[in-house]
């Protein structure tokens, strides 16, 4: 309890001090996320801060926090909205309790391939999603790419929805993702990111589901030596600002943080892309075990959510039924 008050002192400190870091006519906007330094997501956060000072002339910076320094997601999703803290990078599924509406993208085996989801994210749709949450004080800057979802395990791969009976999978705080583990006969539980690792070495969990990048750079692969490509969900990452801090910013600065956002989107995704085929290389090396099993029982498994979408959740089933539409 000591320890909980003396980070939200600190919190409370750096809140104050947003405005007022450097110069009086400079201002700092504290961003902090719960990825390693590492990982091709924090590579593309400091490329959107080196931009936003070089179009500011310095006027305008953000300071970096990685590793969960600041907070988990949740914890820094809820910072934002009181305006303690500027910016973070959070999985679209941290958003579902904030922006109901970004529960769509949560949607297993939503996207045809990978050309689909970038129209849909960059198209009406996305734009809508990554304002939809401003009642809630977050506003979505834009999307990184967090590639596709897949499952990995202690003990046996994951080649059929059968063999999620009887394990205990992590899973975010979100209803789409437990919905799913649930509907593919696994047991969802849900553990912080950063306390995954310490859960699967102790057996609180069987396993997991992430992308390459995260599963080689979080070690889990060291605790979790299969692999099992199934590819269930393509969750992008959304790059939030707090609205609290993005009204306090005048009109020029609001255009510098958004094309720096923008412009970081695009590097982040060449950086994903070759962090993905480098990760599954490691991964080999290491000794994981990765295998590619059939996707459509998995496909199948998990088409009563679907009709679930359509009785209980209307607005999200409208969507999915707009995104399917483009081509």
């Amino acid at each position: 309890m000591q320890y909980k008050k003396i980070i939200a002192l600190f919190l409370f400190i750096c809140s104050l001090m947003l405005s007022c870091s450097g110069p009086s006519n400079v201002r700092v906007i504290k961003m902090g996320h719960a990825l390693v330094t590492s990982h091709p997501v924090h590579e593309a956060m400091l490329f959107l801060s080196k931009r936003v000072e070089e179009k500011s002339n310095g006027r305008l910076k953000i300071k970096v926090y990685p590793n969960q320094q600041l907070g988990t997601e949740r914890e820094l999703v809820e910072l934002l909205q009181i305006g303690s803290l500027g910016m973070t990078k959070v999985s679209s599924a941290a958003l579902e309790g904030f922006a109901p509406m970004m529960q769509v993208l949560g949607v297993p085996f939503l996207f045809r391939d990978d050309e689909h989801l970038t129209k849909v994210l960059r198209g009406d749709i996305g734009k809508s999603l990554l304002l939809g949450a401003e009642k809630y004080w977050l506003r979505g800057l834009c999307f990184y790419d967090a590639g596709k979802r897949s499952f990995y395990s202690k003990d046996k791969p994951i080649e059929k929805p059968e063999d999620l009976k009887g394990l205990k999978v992590r899973v975010m705080e979100s209803n789409m993702a437990t919905n799913m583990v649930r509907a593919m006969g696994g047991s969802p539980t849900p553990v912080a990111y950063g306390e995954l690792y310490t859960a699967l070495q102790q057996g609180i969990v069987d396993g997991a589901e992430n992308n390459p990048p995260s599963l080689y750079t979080s070690k889990h692969y060291e605790v979790c030596g299969y692999y099992s490509m199934n590819e269930h969900t393509a969750l992008p990452d959304v790059v939030i600002v707090s609205t609290k801090v993005w009204n306090s910013l005048n009109q020029e600065e609001q255009q510098w943080l958004q094309e720096a956002a923008d412009e970081s989107a695009l590097y982040q995704y060449e950086l994903w892309e070759a962090s993905t085929q480098k990760s599954l290389d490691e991964l080999k090396k290491a000794g994981v075990v990765i295998t590619y099993p059939d996707k459509e029982p998995f496909r199948q498994a998990v088409q009563p959510m679907y009709e679930a979408l359509k009785t209980n959740e209307p607005e999200i089933y409208q969507i999915i039924q707009e995104i399917q539409k483009i081509q």
